[in-house]
């Protein structure tokens, strides 16, 4: 096998077939004929599959393996098993990278601009009226430091802390979480998704949340719409991407105007990115022929 294309079990063969599981489903078929079409041998199926012999394909491709978050103990087992008997794309080391927020930080030394981000630490002694009255903050969005579609995702202000402080009390136990200034612009004009292949932008769309919420994610109803990237936003994630090492053969740069009307970046995402392949095709091709050429 050339190519095994990763999803988690509930999309191998899913009970319910609704928009979400199509979109998984048609996705992962864009990339299997993509790279059928380079004359790969392919296949599709989860990463925690018992069965199936890792050394015997030559590259593991992530695409919807969106259960990781959920079971990370068990995935990043798994991930130490298979990095010795094939090769992952995005690589291992990209993926341990990735997959903490703490990222964040180094991309920041690097000189990326990136959302102000708190950190605080699993088992650090501290509240939210603490972090609140040592900051000087108001509005701010609190998050695991390790999470996946708004998972513990809260909106906090000043005069709700008391609701949230138990919440966070039991969080900081067990995760490490990230505290981040409101990000008013997100809610008002949306966030852009930048998608680059080996290295080059390829399409964007714009994800905007729904009437009354703040999280962008079309779990919580955020809708997505094709997009135009100006050349300065593409400049951005190019030179977020090239920051990277080693470099990801896919990435997606999810980007907006801060409080201050500057581009920062929100997330990058290198594991298991949505690719919106069925916004734009060719991608897809451009993705199999990168994998082709390595």
């Amino acid at each position: 096998m050339d190519v095994v294309i990763l999803t988690d079990h509930r999309y191998v063969h899913p009970k319910e077939i609704n928009v979400y599981t199509k979109n998984v489903l048609l996705e992962d078929d864009l990339v299997m004929k993509a790279l059928e079409k380079q004359g790969l041998e392919v296949a599709r199926m989860a990463w925690d599959d018992p069965t199936y012999d890792w050394a015997s394909t030559k590259y593991i491709l992530f695409r919807s393996t969106w259960d990781y978050c959920d079971r990370f103990d068990e995935f990043s087992k798994w991930l130490d098993i298979a990095r010795k008997q094939t090769k992952l794309l995005n690589s291992e080391k990209l993926i341990h990278w990735n997959i903490d927020k703490h990222y964040l930080q180094e991309l920041e030394e690097k000189g990326v601009r990136c959302a102000p981000t708190l950190f605080i630490e699993m088992g650090q002694q501290t509240s939210l009226q603490t972090l609140y009255t040592t900051y000087n903050l108001n509005e701010t969005v609190l998050k695991p430091a390790i999470s996946g579609g708004a998972r513990h995702t809260y909106k906090l202000q000043k005069n709700t802390l008391k609701k949230y402080e138990s919440i966070f009390q039991d969080l900081i136990a067990k995760e490490a979480m990230l505290l981040q200034p409101f990000q008013y612009n997100i809610v008002e004009q949306g966030e852009i998704s930048l998608v680059l292949i080996d290295g080059r932008y390829t399409h964007a769309v714009l994800k905007v949340a729904k009437a009354g919420d703040f999280r962008v994610q079309d779990d919580f109803g955020g809708s997505v719409h094709p997009y135009e990237a100006s050349k300065e936003e593409i400049a951005f994630a190019e030179r977020v991407v090239e920051a990277c090492d080693p470099k990801p053969i896919y990435a997606r740069v999810d980007i907006f105007r801060d409080n201050e009307n500057a581009l920062a970046l929100a997330e990058l995402e290198l594991i298991e990115p949505e690719l919106w392949f069925r916004h734009h095709p060719v991608a897809a091709d451009i993705l199999a022929k990168a994998i082709k050429n390595l």
